[in-house]
């Protein structure tokens, strides 16, 4: 046997004995990396009963005659015409139809007027005029409603647009900053280059963000679209100081009706709080991931 050869039958036994030695630390780690945390989810446990509870007593007082109504047991009779009679009440497809006429017309010029002012400030950070608009917006985000909520009805009174109008563009002005501090992150991490070569090719800024930025801002344009149309169609506040025309009411409105200073139907009430939130629990399900993906995406730069 030469020496090189007895030199490579050592070098494969030395990778041999490696292998079998780093073997069992990789699966070592990958147990520890597996193992349950028990404590993270004793908290998870807690907090998800805030939601479930609040949820499975609203399901069955849904379900429950005024009189067993208040308590967490389940109906003795399931009280399926609950549903209709608080439909009817509510006037639901007139009340869904103005909320989904609001909610769609909102969201659309969301996305089409906050994303295109996200990219003007996120090209120009380094023009002052523009860091102030950011920083402008941003801090519109802490001033609290209350506090320019009657200022905000006597102005859009004052100029007729207490209806339907008026509280859309208050949707797309007032969510503004939210959805500024999440698109601008993400604008910024595009690279500049996919810009520069298209104006090589003549292109302007107008088709440059229509055929590259917006359709790359896929991910932040869901999530965008997502909270404005849960915000839109849940808003009670909003609704009831603009809107005047009851014919224009929205779903939180329409249920108010239920609401009395000496009785109160729980039962259908909460079937009309349950209807309500049906549509935009769906959407929420199976959208969930864009949203938090994302917030991410933008938070990142």
């Amino acid at each position: 046997m030469t020496t090189a050869t007895a030199n490579t039958m050592s070098q494969q036994s030395a990778q041999q004995s490696a292998t079998m030695n780093t073997a069992p630390a990789k699966a070592e780690k990958f147990r520890k990396d597996r193992r349950i945390n028990w404590w993270l989810t004793a908290v998870v446990a807690v907090f998800s009963l805030t939601i479930l509870v609040p949820l499975y007593f609203t399901v069955v007082t849904a379900l429950k005659t005024p009189a067993e109504a208040g308590t967490f047991s389940l109906p003795t009779s399931w009280q399926w015409g609950n549903f209709a009679a608080a439909s009817a009440k509510v006037d639901y497809p007139r009340a869904a139809l103005n909320s989904a006429i609001i909610t769609v017309l909102a969201v659309s010029l969301t996305l089409v007027t906050n994303t295109f002012v996200a990219y003007a400030i996120a090209r120009n950070m380094d023009k002052r005029f523009f860091r102030f608009l950011y920083y402008f917006f941003i801090a519109a985000m802490f001033v609290p409603f209350p506090v320019v909520m009657l200022p905000l009805a006597k102005q859009m009174g004052s100029w007729h647009l207490d209806n339907q109008a008026g509280l859309i563009v208050l949707y797309v002005i007032l969510g503004l900053g939210t959805n500024l501090f999440i698109a601008t992150g993400f604008i910024r991490s595009i690279p500049v280059s996919l810009e520069e070569a298209a104006r090589i090719d003549g292109a302007g800024t107008w088709r440059i963000f229509w055929k590259i930025i917006f359709p790359l801002m896929g991910p932040i344009n869901t999530t965008i679209a997502i909270m404005t149309a849960l915000w839109a169609w849940n808003d009670f506040l909003l609704p009831l100081i603009i809107l005047t025309d009851q014919s224009n009411q929205t779903i939180p409105l329409a249920q108010y009706v239920f609401s009395s200073q000496f009785a109160t139907n729980y039962p259908q009430a909460f079937a009309s709080y349950l209807m309500a939130m049906a549509p935009v629990l769906v959407v929420y399900i199976f959208a969930q991931k864009w949203v938090v993906g994302g917030v991410m995406r933008g938070a990142v730069k």
